[in-house]
């Protein structure tokens, strides 16, 4: 097979590989040494992965020849080829969470995410870089590389999820899993120029997916058209007996509710969305909402009076359970232990200092401050207060909207290391993201055009929904994805 054909295969959609096996124009194989060849050649500077799967990818693929070759049905995401985000579980693999901690850790069984998708047919490439237990907005806080913005390689691809965002945008798989804590999903979705998913906490088995904030944590898809999101949801949504907080409630066909349109529906604009927002990106962000307007939908303006306090409330929250989930890695049980020790309490010392990073012991101290005693009433207490605020603030908007419309971050992808020494400025990154993991609600982010100034950098529009209305959210994103939206000028 020509270069040119190995380059065309790792361009495609799902519908796209299916039609090439069924009419077997290509095999699954070919599909995957495509893209390992391209890993080869442009993963040295976009960086997306950490570690790749390559003799489980070639048996799956192989698989999945020997079914078309027997005339046995497909899965729905048979031959496509798939990246993981290092947080995810996969047996017999590494699941280092771009730690030092974990550097050397394998997986010994695979996250129900994960197994859903060989069960459809899919072909796991590898693990993809993030910041470090998935704490941060760019992947810089990785504890091996930062990756690269497949856009302009100088800058950031976005974070916690940038490796597997990055993978999509670069052509280095067809889709991938992250997961989003508190917009790590939709912000490097939003800052790489494609679509990326975060569905209603409990949509998705958390089973295998490393806790960092266990009430905020999900497993989502990314990919290059809102078609691919649908399709990779379909696949690993559902109740999962192994994760007492996934929900029992019936996943619909997200597919066949993707050409409904979005004609009659009321489409709410958040005010406090749009403070502090960068010109090009607003303005994108408005051609956007005129789009609407032009698809028959009712365009609404809304308030969501509590959004000033999502990040100070995130923020005491998700560190607090960092704190909590984050204590087993003592150097006892598995690990990173550091060699050098004087007595238990030295080890466990000089393994955390030296197997985490500077923005994980951040994290922690913070979640041990707020959790501490004389101080869990006026900040974790509170906190869990103002959560409570905010969700019934989408609960009531919803009331009057069916979707809501808001920038997915206050900017575009930013220079690689221009703010890494700054934290607050990194969490601020996250402000049109957090709420939405705070009230448990699926949010959708997809591509809304990109900066006049060069070097044209994507922006990108988050659409929210109502609990466990993805197939409302997916129908919208598809109607403005049909319509041009992805490329407003």
């Amino acid at each position: 097979m020509d270069s040119k054909i190995a380059m065309d295969l790792t361009a495609l959609t799902i519908d796209q590989i299916r039609d090439l096996l069924a009419s077997r124009k290509a095999t699954a194989l070919e599909l995957t040494e495509a893209h390992f060849a391209r890993i080869e050649q442009k993963d040295k500077d976009v960086r997306a992965y950490l570690s790749l799967c390559s003799e489980r990818a070639r048996e799956q693929a192989r698989n999945i020849d020997r079914k078309v070759a027997a005339g046995e049905p497909l899965g729905l995401l048979a031959g496509v080829p798939v990246a993981v985000k290092d947080v995810i579980l996969a047996r017999g693999t590494r699941a280092t969470c771009a730690s030092r901690i974990l550097e050397n850790y394998v997986a010994p069984y695979d996250a129900t995410a994960v197994r859903r998708l060989e069960e459809a047919g899919a072909i796991i490439l590898g693990k993809t870089n993030c910041d470090e237990f998935a704490m941060g907005s760019s992947t810089e806080n990785s504890g091996f590389y930062p990756t690269h913005n497949p856009n302009d390689l100088t800058r950031v691809p976005g974070g916690s999820s940038g490796g597997s965002a990055a993978a999509v945008a670069a052509n280095l798989a067809i889709v991938s899993l992250g997961s989003d804590t508190g917009g790590s999903i939709r912000q490097p979705a939003a800052l790489c120029g494609i679509a990326g998913m975060m569905g209603t906490y409990g949509r998705v088995s958390r089973f295998g997916l490393v806790a960092f904030a266990s009430s905020l944590d999900h497993i989502g898809p990314f990919g290059r058209s809102v078609r691919d999101v649908a399709r990779v949801l379909q696949v690993i949504a559902g109740r999962d007996p192994k994760d007492s907080t996934s929900a029992d409630i019936p996943v619909p066909d997200y597919v066949q509710a993707l050409d409904a349109g979005a004609p009659g529906l009321k489409v709410g604009v958040p005010s406090e969305y749009f403070k502090g927002l960068n010109p090009e990106t607003g303005d994108n962000i408005q051609k956007g909402i005129d789009l609407f307007g032009k698809l028959g939908c009712s365009v609404v303006p809304i308030s969501l009076p509590h959004t000033d306090y999502a990040i100070a409330c995130y923020y005491i929250i998700c560190t607090a359970e960092a704190s909590s989930n984050l204590a087993r890695y003592d150097g006892v049980r598995y690990g990173f232990r550091s060699p050098e020790h004087d007595d238990l309490r030295d080890m466990y010392k000089k393994t955390r200092d030296r197997g985490f990073g500077p923005e994980v012991k951040r994290r922690i101290m913070l979640g041990t401050h707020v959790l501490s005693s004389g101080y869990y009433d006026a900040y974790y207490l509170k906190a869990q207060k103002v959560r409570t605020l905010i969700t019934r603030d989408f609960l009531e908007a919803f009331d009057d909207v069916d979707v809501i419309v808001t920038p997915t971050s206050p900017l575009p992808a930013f220079k690689i290391g221009e703010k890494v020494d700054d934290p607050l400025q990194m969490y601020l990154a996250d402000i049109y993201t957090v709420t939405a993991s705070l009230a448990g609600i699926p949010g959708i982010s997809v591509p809304c055009g990109r900066t006049k100034c060069e070097p044209h950098l994507p922006v990108g529009m988050q659409l929210l929904a109502k609990h466990f209305d993805e197939a409302r959210l997916l129908q919208v994103a598809q109607a403005f994805e049909k319509a041009g939206g992805f490329e407003v000028a």
